[in-house]
């Protein structure tokens, strides 16, 4: 549905590579209110374990965190640790942490964040950027992270459609989509 989005300001975009943003773009993203997920492939723990977030929220509730990069400072000290300690997050639904990055890093990541796993979040990784680039929340990160990253973002789902898009207007800013303004 997102790629399909083939005229944005009055420019025509490629349908087949989504645009990437550079790293201080403040525009919107095309993620709305309403929209449907995109049904993607993402991988969870190894690459045979695929993962639809897409099925997963059918008839349900849900939240997909979106960060730049597992393990980096921001990620790590400070989003997902305010959800995982958050009272509120029983309250989510199906919780997902989503980065673009392969399946063994965000397994690593997830057991050094949440050891016990007691959140009940599940780390996913997407290794290609298919869903990202299909939510274009995609940015041009390659001066840090080395090629195109995700925008950090909390998406609140009710029975796979987006109910609330938060998406941090600096691509990288822990502050519209803390836990402490999205639960």
């Amino acid at each position: 549905m997102f790629a399909h989005r083939a005229v944005t300001s009055g420019a025509v975009r490629s349908l087949t590579r989504p645009p990437v943003r550079s790293f201080h773009a403040t525009s919107s993203a095309f993620v709305n209110v309403g929209d449907s997920l995109p049904d993607v492939e993402l991988v969870e723990n190894s690459p045979s374990n695929k993962v639809s977030i897409a099925n997963e929220l059918k008839g349900q509730k849900g939240l997909i965190i979106g960060v730049p990069a597992a393990f980096s400072p921001s990620c790590s000290a400070t989003h997902i640790p305010g959800y995982i300690a958050s009272n509120k997050l029983k309250d989510a639904g199906k919780v997902f942490v989503v980065s673009v990055n392969d399946p063994f890093v965000m397994k690593a990541w997830g057991e050094g964040l949440d050891p016990e796993k007691k959140s009940g979040i599940r780390f996913l990784g997407d290794p290609s950027g298919q869903f990202t680039n299909s939510l274009d929340l995609a940015f041009d990160a390659a001066a840090i992270f080395g090629h195109a990253r995700s925008k950090r973002y909390a998406i609140v789902v009710e029975d796979g459609k987006v109910k609330e898009a938060h998406v941090e207007p600096d691509n990288t800013g822990v502050n519209v989509s803390a836990a402490d303004k999205v639960l």
